[in-house]
């Protein structure tokens, strides 16, 4: 090859990176079947990581013959492999007195990724493989999951999934108040997400289970709700199963994880606000972790009786129904107060509903900014919501557990919003950006 002719040797190039990349991701499945299989004699399976490595490798060989062989002659290659490997698999199948089909999808799906590794985008081929590998390798944890997985959890999830793909395409994406407040789609959409982004903290919850730890329990159950998780410490202080100490640095935690959750709300919702709220909110979170690690460790060794959160399924149709009409009241009279009593009523009412629930808030505020709102009032509510919210728990702590157990996640509150109240003041006036 000469230097005058250099597209035949990139074309050589990006033969191979794409052979490669069927290869590489039938070692890597191959890899994964191989572990899971080690024990079994030599011989006795169809197919391990060398086999693996040769289907990716195939597939793409596949692919490459097609302008060369056209379809009919990459079909019957197709064609040709699926067979050999599904008699080869029954074989094994009857062998091992075992049905599952997923070894034989994941390697039919291995030699497609290959061929099509050939032509198509090798980012997409890449997500694809690594993913198949992923669910490959969760067997025993996906397992576990359905096992705990109750069936008006499975019934709630499937019903709102489906309510979602059926109704939302028919609701309005328009105001349907005199207001221009009020827009359907868009409501049930953020009602969605949150819904969501809460069911993700419950799952985690569910799959811990009881023996997790009170920090670990009190991060992951904040994710659903922290002031539920407030008032489970709370409960357990009272019933002499933790002390106020090793409570409150879950509490402290959880308030940590619910203060970076409202950080990712704002960013997927409503990201004109997130410059002015990431400073306060990113210090907050830090002080809160902090301070969980001094309570912590003021109780060192404390003996710890573990019980399960006791939180409600956040995709119960009734709970989601509920957030959707307080997100919608929360939003109507968010915009009316602003247009009444201008940026210093809207804050005021922003307050006020932050004591009951910030998500709700925050998530108004988000649609309020995609209808005109200014991103500093916005930011401004999303943050005085986060403040009572948080310190508001250290009252609910304090009637659920105790005056001490109350004082002391109290404190940590107080700390985490004056370094929270710092940090904006600073960025506000430019010292940090």
């Amino acid at each position: 090859m000469n230097a005058e002719s250099p597209m035949p040797d990139e074309a050589l190039i990006d033969l191979l990176q794409r052979l490669s990349m069927g290869l590489g991701l039938g070692f890597l499945v191959g890899v994964e079947r191989g572990f899971r299989h080690r024990d079994a004699a030599e011989g006795t399976r169809t197919a391990g990581l060398r086999t693996h490595a040769v289907i990716g490798l195939l597939g793409g060989v596949a692919g490459a013959l097609l302008p060369i062989v056209g379809q009919v002659g990459f079909a019957a290659l197709t064609l040709s492999f699926a067979v050999a490997l599904i008699i080869f698999k029954l074989r094994e199948s009857i062998a091992d007195k075992d049905v599952s089909v997923t070894g034989t999808l994941a390697a039919l799906l291995l030699y497609v990724l290959g061929a099509y590794a050939m032509s198509g985008d090798l980012r997409v081929v890449a997500a694809v493989g690594v993913t198949l590998v992923a669910l490959l390798a969760s067997k025993e944890a996906l397992h576990t999951w359905l096992d705990k997985l109750t069936p008006q959890e499975l019934r709630s999830a499937l019903l709102i999934l489906a309510a979602s793909a059926i109704v939302l395409p028919v609701l309005p994406d328009r105001a349907i108040d005199p207001w221009g407040v009020i827009n359907p789609s868009e409501l049930w959409v953020l009602t969605i997400f949150v819904a969501g982004a809460s069911f993700a903290g419950y799952v985690a919850v569910r799959l811990l289970g009881p023996s997790v730890g009170v920090l670990a329990g009190a991060a992951a159950g904040a994710l659903v709700s922290s002031t539920v998780m407030t008032v489970e410490l709370g409960r357990r202080v009272r019933a002499m199963q933790t002390s106020a100490a090793n409570a409150a640095a879950g509490a402290a935690l959880a308030g940590a994880v619910s203060v970076t959750r409202i950080g990712f709300f704002v960013a997927a919702a409503a990201g004109a606000a997130l410059p002015q709220v990431t400073p306060a909110l990113a210090a907050g979170a830090l002080t809160f972790v902090l301070c969980a690690f001094v309570l912590n460790r003021l109780d060192a060794g404390h003996n710890q009786t573990e019980t399960p959160a006791a939180l409600q399924n956040p995709l119960d149709v009734a709970s989601v129904l509920r957030f959707a009409l307080l997100l919608g009241a929360v939003t109507a009279i968010g915009r009316l107060t602003a247009s009444a009593f201008g940026e210093a009523g809207f804050l005021a009412f922003a307050a006020a509903a932050g004591f009951v629930d910030v998500d709700t808030v925050a998530m108004a505020v988000a649609s309020l900014v995609r209808g005109g709102l200014a991103a500093g009032p916005a930011a401004h509510a999303i943050l005085i919501a986060v403040l009572v919210n948080t310190l508001a728990k250290g009252l609910i702590g304090g009637v659920a557990g105790g005056w001490r157990f109350g004082g002391l996640y109290l404190a940590a509150a107080v700390v985490a919003t004056a370094m929270g109240a710092f940090a904006w003041w600073v960025s506000a006036r430019g010292l940090i950006s």
